[in-house]
């Protein structure tokens, strides 16, 4: 098997981060990418550099592709959203979202606005949580006024304001206003609570 013919130090570096940055020991990133955690430790610190069928295992069990991990689709570290190209999402009747960041490999956070025509709300009372455990979210009112309802508990928002959450509880935003309401999200995945 081919091995890869980038530096072994800087592909090992990128692993390491990456692991570290989904708040994963070796031996969960051996479990999800069926490469052992001392293979992982060599690889991690340098002193070997994995084969193709081992980097696209590792790629894996980090969720992302073998480019995404080796940065082989990357430019030069800016990536610009225009705002023709964003993300358009629509997850109930009334309500709107774009999606402000890129995807990239290892980002651990999501920027979107959101419009709710009046009335409208971005889930219900018995939606399960759509983020992953751990997750944080801090929303910002552009145009309100907005509710936001969390683990059954409303909290009243208006212009200018800003909340920060545990978005891996129950949540949604409910627009109780006469004209549409708009805020911006960043969603910050997995972080351990404090």
């Amino acid at each position: 098997m081919s091995t890869l013919a980038l530096d072994s130090t800087t592909v090992g570096n990128r692993i390491k981060a990456l692991r570290e940055g989904m708040d994963l020991s070796l031996r969960d990133l051996a479990e999800r990418s069926s490469v052992s955690a001392p293979t992982l430790s060599q690889v991690e610190r340098g002193e070997t550099s994995p084969t193709l069928s081992t980097a696209a295992r590792i790629a894996g069990g980090l969720e992302l592709s073998l480019s995404q991990l080796l940065r082989l689709d990357e430019g030069d570290g800016v990536s610009v959203v225009r705002a023709a190209d964003r993300l358009l999402g629509r997850r109930a009747r009334g309500h709107r979202y774009e999606i402000l960041t890129p995807a990239l490999p290892g980002q651990r956070a999501e920027v979107s606005i959101h419009t709710l025509a009046p009335g409208a709300a971005t889930g219900g009372p018995d939606d399960p949580p759509i983020h992953e455990p751990g997750s944080r979210e801090t929303a910002v009112v552009t145009d309100g006024p907005l509710t936001l309802v969390c683990d059954g508990v409303s909290h009243e928002l208006d212009e200018g304001d800003a909340v920060t959450f545990d978005a891996d509880l129950p949540h949604h935003f409910e627009n109780p206003g006469k004209k549409d309401a708009r805020f911006l999200s960043v969603v910050a995945a997995g972080l351990r609570r404090s």
